[in-house]
């Protein structure tokens, strides 16, 4: 049951439910009665992206069809989904081989330009032996928008993958990362944030596989809810039946800042094997309302203050971003949603 199989077919019971286990916190079934009609194609110019200075090549989908870009998986390539129909859908997939040695920065950015559309994006991303890929996943949506993002992600024995969400959420809303994990000495870095206000919702959903001997991953999610909001954040690590001597850890953790807001969080190991080290953590709270107190003593009004502590608090994320021109555009992004001046 997926999106992309409804606006193939038309077939509204092709959509995922609550009653999906996977899905209960991300109804699209319950929300979609109508799909839009397909988006146009687009002729005219396009606005330039996030992360427009820093890639070399730059590999663009409007409306869900390719129209630019050539077939580089090597070096700092930006890769793009742009929307700009008004309440009409578009689906994209795009495949990414990367070369054994390889090393590839994906600066992927999902471009909401118009109002009340429908997207699906899949993405199928080989890494070969020895390869390196830092992918940064910037998401603006259009606040009535229903996006869901799939990445399929096979890795070889030796190869590093660093992944790095930031989102502000959608009327629905889902990033979903599946990762084959050879174990081999291989790594993995999977990390979000996400900020939500109003009555968006953001769905941060991944599973990692490690299915041999001597794999490392390392996972961080950091969010913020306010208003009506509502995040979700589904993190599954599965080791297999012999991935002995993997080392896998998991953290998520959320600020509520309205009563009205929510998070669900479901972070899942799943261990097969028993030399392994392995852990998770959650943790769901509020401000610490001693420092805001303290910064309203130093003259910092109350909402300066909270836009600070909260910058702080997802920044361990965005510093764990290796680029460093992504991640002065991330800390740029966070600082620029929550309102603070740093």
């Amino acid at each position: 049951m997926t999106l992309s199989t409804a606006l193939k077919t038309g077939d509204l019971t092709a959509l995922p439910s609550r009653r999906d286990e996977d899905w209960r916190w991300t109804d699209l079934r319950g929300l979609l009665r109508v799909l839009p009609p397909a988006a146009p194609a687009h002729d005219g110019e396009i606005p330039a992206g996030p992360f427009a200075d820093l890639a070399s090549i730059e590999t663009v989908f409007v409306n869900g069809r390719r129209i630019a870009g050539a077939e580089a998986a090597s070096g700092v390539v930006a890769l793009r989904f742009v929307a700009l129909a008004e309440k009409a859908s578009q689906a994209a997939n795009h495949a990414l081989v990367v070369k054994p040695g390889e090393t590839l920065v994906l600066l992927e950015s999902h471009e909401g330009r118009a109002a009340g559309y429908v997207s699906d994006v899949t993405l199928d991303i080989a890494v070969g032996e020895g390869a390196s890929v830092e992918r940064i996943i910037l998401v603006e949506d259009d606040a009535e928008a229903i996006n869901v993002v799939t990445a399929e992600v096979d890795l070889a024995p030796g190869a590093t993958y660093a992944q790095t969400v930031l989102t502000s959420g959608a009327r629905r809303q889902r990033i979903e990362t599946r990762i084959n994990h050879p174990g081999a000495h291989a790594q993995v870095r999977l990390d979000g944030v996400y900020l939500l206000d109003g009555q968006r919702h953001a769905d941060q959903t991944t599973v990692v596989t490690h299915a041999g001997v001597d794999g490392i991953t390392s996972q961080l999610t950091k969010g913020m809810v306010a208003d009506q909001a509502r995040g979700v954040f589904q993190g599954r690590i599965v080791v297999s039946p012999g991935a002995d001597q993997t080392d896998a850890r998991m953290g998520h953790h959320a600020l509520i800042l309205s009563d009205k807001a929510e998070i669900d969080a479901k972070p899942e190991l799943l261990i097969f094997a028993d030399d392994v080290s392995c852990a998770h953590g959650n943790t769901i709270g509020a401000l610490d309302e001693e420092a805001i107190f303290y910064a309203r003593q130093r003259g910092i009004p109350e909402l300066e203050a909270k836009a600070m502590l909260t910058v702080a608090f997802v920044g361990e994320v965005v510093e764990r971003i290796e680029h460093e021109g992504a991640r002065e555009i991330a800390a740029t992004w966070v600082a620029r949603k929550l309102g603070s001046p740093t």
